[in-house]
């Protein structure tokens, strides 16, 4: 709707061809007003009044941000918008340039004029998104973060894959926060978790969209959806992330999913874990601090237990905790609520029995985030029987292994070779194996939590000490092979 409104004695910045009404906080491009957030508003008007000097990085998050504890990556996707809402300038470059290692600068000549005439505005209304307001920063995902928010509105599909409690939720719904005000039709997410029948897949859609005419509404909208959970329903997701992309050519989607959907122009981003810090010893906080496994840690530990510091006898334990959890955030989140009391070394100490350790979840999350055990149910009950016993009987293997390997150990008469092969690669799709290329050999590895979850299925089995007996069995054999080889070699 529009509505009049009297600029008195308004100061207006002009550039090119628009003209920034401070008064109204409304830039004008000739008669027709830029539709942009007030964050957006606010770096812009610092750039303008200080055009051709540089304002660093931190004025201008301390200018717009006066209260807040903020990431760059914030400042950098605002000037992104920026520098696309207006465009290049009569030179041919961006009124907006990045000084490297100083901060940014306005180069276009400003004239600074009074108003009074009014001006017919068109009331510019906040974005529209159901996302839910973050409670924690986010740690350690800058970089990934950043490209996602980049590439997303250009190539329009993405997903983000990797096993439970990686934080894929976490980095979309981030994602999401930080293009709010590209999308001028919103950001919308829809838990596909919620739903386990595909058929429901499209009516939840068009309820969470608030859709009155099916998918012919989105035709036209300039639109964010991100699809969360999508692995249980992954072909009914390929079928509708098809239809919405040939439908609606202004629509974006990002999905997450522990396994790729294989739609059309899917872009893949496997998200890893948390840095973790190396085997060997590190010296100081301020080295331990560097790897954002322990920043993600201490930063929730502090805000368990007032008061709370990473202290120079307590590295030790703080490098094993990370290095055992796999820097899988959701594992260091449920820890780290432990720690008032048990303190670090209590909790490194408990870490053998981990699911019973990180049982006690997070009672506001959804149940499959509530904890640890939850998380790796959801992957394992949407398992065949025959990939639940492979994923049992794999969980013997303490170290990477081949495919000749496996087969070596756990094949049999009910499990083939071949069908092994086959089951290996579908885990490794499903983000429950970690592939490892080298030297030509491809290697699956667990991760820590996954193997334990894996062996307490398998012991309750009842098969655990027989595929122990089978993996040592192997192994001696294996041993005393490469010993005789060297052997015969030495004698020729």
């Amino acid at each position: 709707m529009n509505n009049l409104r009297e600029i008195n004695s308004d100061t207006v910045l002009r550039f090119g061809p628009y003209a920034f009404h401070l008064h109204q906080r409304l830039i004008l491009d000739g008669d027709r007003p830029l539709r942009m957030g007030g964050r957006a508003l606010e770096i812009l008007q610092v750039l303008v009044e200080h055009a051709g000097a540089v304002v660093s990085k931190d004025a201008l998050i301390a200018h717009v941000w006066p209260t807040s504890v903020v990431e760059e990556i914030n400042l950098r996707v605002h000037i992104a918008a920026l520098r696309r809402a207006l465009g290049d300038g009569p030179n041919g470059q961006p009124y907006i340039v990045n000084i490297p290692q100083r901060g940014y600068s306005f180069i276009a000549p400003v004239q600074h004029d009074r108003a009074g005439t009014p001006v017919l505005v068109e009331t510019v209304h906040k974005p529209q998104h159901n996302l839910p307001a973050r409670l924690t920063p986010v740690t350690g995902r800058d970089s990934i973060v950043g490209s996602v928010v980049r590439q997303l509105p250009v190539r329009r599909f993405m997903t983000l894959i990797g096993p439970a409690g990686i934080g894929k939720t976490t980095v979309a719904l981030r994602v999401a926060e930080l293009l709010l005000q590209h999308y001028r039709d919103g950001v919308w997410m829809v838990d596909l978790s919620a739903i386990d029948d595909p058929s429901q897949l499209f009516d939840h859609l068009s309820r969470t969209l608030e859709l009155d005419v099916g998918a012919k509404a989105l035709a036209q909208r300039h639109a964010l959806v991100v699809l969360d959970n999508c692995e249980h329903l992954l072909e009914r997701c390929r079928t509708v992330v098809d239809d919405l992309l040939a439908s609606a050519p202004r629509l974006s989607i990002l999905a997450t999913s522990r396994e790729p959907l294989r739609a059309a122009g899917e872009t893949l981003l496997r998200l890893p874990p948390l840095t973790v810090p190396p085997a060997s010893a590190i010296y100081s906080v301020d080295e331990a601090m560097g790897y954002s496994a322990v920043q993600l840690l201490v930063s929730r530990a502090r805000a368990r237990q007032q008061g709370f510091a990473l202290r120079q006898q307590d590295l030790k334990a703080v490098r094993e905790i990370c290095r055992r959890l796999d820097g899988l955030p959701l594992a260091i989140e449920l820890a780290a609520a432990q720690i008032d009391a048990l303190a670090l070394v209590g909790l490194q100490a408990q870490l053998g029995n981990c699911f019973q350790l990180l049982s006690q979840g997070r009672r506001t999350a959804v149940p499959r985030h509530q904890n640890l055990k939850a998380a790796l149910d959801w992957s394992y009950e949407r398992l065949s029987p025959l990939e639940q016993i492979v994923l049992q009987r794999l969980a013997v293997f303490k170290m990477a292994f081949t495919l000749g390997a496996a087969i070596g150990v756990i094949s049999g008469a009910m499990l083939l070779p071949a069908n092994l092969v086959s089951v290996v690669e579908s885990l490794a799709n499903k983000s429950l194996l970690s592939v490892e290329q080298g030297n030509g050999v491809t290697r699956y590895r667990f991760l820590n939590t996954t193997r334990t979850y894996a062996l307490e299925k398998l012991e309750n089995s009842g098969y655990l000490r027989a595929f122990e007996l089978r993996y040592e069995r192997y192994i001696s054999r294996t041993h005393w092979t490469s010993v005789g080889q060297v052997v015969l070699q030495f004698v020729e």
